[in-house]
This record gives C-alpha cells, structure tokens and sequence, in this order.
C-alpha cells in the first residue's frame, strides 16, 4: 500500500507542474490570439495602411499577421519548457537555408513591393523598362506584365524592374513630338522653316504651351541641310500629332518643290 502510495504522489508531483504549464499555455495561447487579431484589425483600419496599394496592404497585413504568431509559438514553446534559444537557432538556420534557396524569388517579391509603393507606372501606362517596351497591363508581386503594340503577352520579373531605367511615356499630361527632316543645301532656310511653320499652325492639336512650335535649321552635311521640327500636343494625341507632322511637312516640301534630298524622318521618341 505505501508504494502504491509513494507512486502516486511521485506522479502527482510530475503530473501538477505539467497541466500547470498546459492550462497557462493554452490561456497564453487564447490571449494571445486574441491580441494578434486586435493588432491586426488596427493595423488594417489606420490610415496608413489604408494609402497603400491593396496587394501591397494584404501582403503586409499577412506579414505582420504571421510574424506575431511566429512569436507567440515561441513563447508556448518557452512555456512548456522547451529552451527557447535552440528553436530561434534552428528557425533562423532555416530562414538563411530558405532565403539562399529562393534568392531570385525574394528579389522579385522586394521588387513587386516597392513597385506597388513608388508607383513609377500604373496599368495603362506605355513603358520603356528592362529591355521591353508596352502597355503595363498587370503588376504583381513579383511579376509586372506588359502588352507590346504588336500585341505580345511579356511577362517581366519586378526584381529586373526595379534595376533598370524605367521610361514612362504616359505619366505626364504633354509630350513633344521631335521630328528630323532633311533637304538640298541650295535651298532657302527661311522658305523651308516657313514651310514647317505654317503645317504646324494648321495642325489643330499641336499647342501653343508650354513652347510655341520650332523649325529651325540644325545641322547638315556638305550635300543637306537638316532642320529640327518641335510640336507639344496633349499625351493622348501623341502619335495624331506625330503622323500628320509627318505626312503634312512632307507633302508642303515636295509641292513646293524643295530639292532633294529630301524627306528623310527621324525620331527619337516613341
């Protein structure tokens, strides 16, 4: 009986530090649950969340969300007696295994984020980035998808992105239309700007600001001269502009017969 006795209170005196441990980490557990999700809604209610754009908010709130519960096992894991130095090693261990493993992953994800945050393009926009030049149709976290004119579906990592020059043809509300054309060196520059100034000035979507339209003479060779031609014009009226200007000057050119070489168009924009 006495041994029967003594195994029970041995057991006893095992068994009460252990449900300790259990009820007060199930109450840690409950509480903090409890916590993170109060964390969580007033980080999704503050105004600063709330200026983000949604897929960068969801990210963050999902971070921020994760990362509490990470510390909250921790500290059960601390709770039941578990030393709590070991499991930081092995879960920081794992984090440079997994951060080494998905490198290029991480890059686009840092990428996307900063993308979604800066905003240096929006959907709609025409872009010159990373060797590609389109429409932006889609961004992602950690692809952005572009539309090429010749209707090309490119999908480009963010992280390649954020590494480039990125051109926006469509952020700013004017654009000037810069074209190049060329003639015989015995003609008159006077004439030939006249000429240019007066398709301008009868083109009705060229504007008068920020610049009045230019033609002027800008360079040449021993057999040419080359005059610039300058016009601004709204974004969205760019390649009206562009065209006309083009076929305008040179149909006035050749009715005015102006001598060769003529005609030759160059332009640096897009």
């Amino acid at each position: 009986m006495s041994t029967a006795i003594y195994s029970v209170s041995v057991l006893g005196t095992l068994l009460v530090p252990l449900v300790s441990k259990l009820v007060f980490a199930l109450v840690v557990w409950l509480v903090g649950k409890w916590a993170v999700g109060k964390i969580v809604g007033l980080l999704e209610k503050s105004k600063g969340f709330a200026r983000l754009e949604g897929t960068v908010r969801t990210f963050a709130l999902s971070f921020v969300k994760i990362g509490l519960y990470v510390l909250l096992v921790i500290s059960i894991i601390g709770i039941l007696g578990v030393e709590t130095s070991s499991i930081v090693a092995v879960l920081a261990s794992a984090g440079v295994t997994v951060g080494l493993a998905l490198q290029g992953a991480l890059s686009n994800l840092a990428g996307g984020i900063m993308l979604l945050v800066f905003k240096p393009f929006r959907i709609g926009d025409y872009v010159d980035a990373a060797g590609v030049s389109g429409v932006v149709k889609e961004v992602t976290l950690f692809y952005t998808v572009i539309i090429t004119v010749d209707n090309k579906h490119i999908t480009v990592p963010n992280g390649s992105l954020m590494n480039a020059n990125v051109v926006n043809y469509s952020m700013e509300e004017l654009r000037r239309v810069d074209l190049v054309f060329s003639c015989a060196k015995s003609e008159s520059p006077a004439r030939i700007q006249e000429l240019m100034q007066s398709v301008m000035a009868g083109c009705g979507k060229v504007l008068q600001e920020p610049a009045a339209p230019f033609a002027r003479l800008s360079g040449g060779t021993a057999q040419a001269m080359e005059f610039t031609v300058r016009a601004w014009c709204k974004n969205e009226d760019y390649w009206d502009v562009f065209f006309d200007l083009t076929q305008g000057i040179t149909e006035a050119l050749a009715a005015a017969g102006v001598q060769a070489p003529a005609y030759r168009v160059v332009s640096e924009s897009k």
